[in-house]
């Protein structure tokens, strides 16, 4: 993956992909730790625990046509007018669902930057927001930019975010037991 700052020295040529650039993931994974997240007591930070969990909420925001299918089974009544766009970028089946591999960039990407702190207990890993994380955060949740974004998570959020890393990973495999579960390890989503 690359950095936009890196992107500099390509001649003006080269075509650049939003997919390959480590930013455009920080930033759906900053917002989402702020939408989905729930403050902590005593920290005051917003938190996401398991990376599972950020996994499937990622999965759903990224797949909007897949949270569609979920509010259908789950609630229908709930509101999707709002929720737009088609799959924004591609994921992989993996041991427990969808997963993509760059989490272990763009988390550490994020980490280094002072925008989030990861702690893990037992075998769990939560991640906290910074200060400094939330505000540029709630920065991007200002910017019309992001508006479509914003929403998306917000609408997952609302639906999905009280349930656990392993509820979502049992809802994901019981709905899409064909785009996923049958799925080869590693094969695209």
């Amino acid at each position: 993956m690359k950095s936009i700052k890196s992107t500099s020295c390509y001649p003006t040529g080269v075509s650049l992909i939003a997919d390959d650039v480590i930013e455009f993931h920080a930033t759906r994974i900053l917002l989402l730790i702020r939408l989905c997240g729930q403050k902590g007591r005593l920290r005051k930070l917003y938190k996401v625990e398991g990376l599972t969990k950020i996994a499937k909420l990622d999965f759903f925001v990224r797949y909007p046509e897949f949270f569609r299918r979920v509010v259908t089974f789950i609630n229908k009544e709930f509101d999707i007018s709002n929720h737009k766009g088609g799959v924004e970028s591609r994921m992989i089946r993996y041991h427990y669902g969808p997963w993509d591999e760059r989490y272990y960039q763009v988390l550490p990407y994020l980490e280094s930057r002072d925008l989030l702190k990861v702690e893990k207990i037992g075998n769990t890993y939560t991640f906290y927001l910074t200060i400094k994380g939330e505000a540029i955060a709630n920065a991007l949740i200002a910017d019309e930019d992001f508006m479509e974004l914003v929403q998306n998570i917000v609408n997952v959020s609302k639906l999905l975010s009280k349930m656990g890393g392993s509820a979502l990973k049992d809802l994901v495999y019981k709905l899409f037991s064909k785009e996923v579960a049958d799925k080869k390890m590693g094969e695209l989503i």
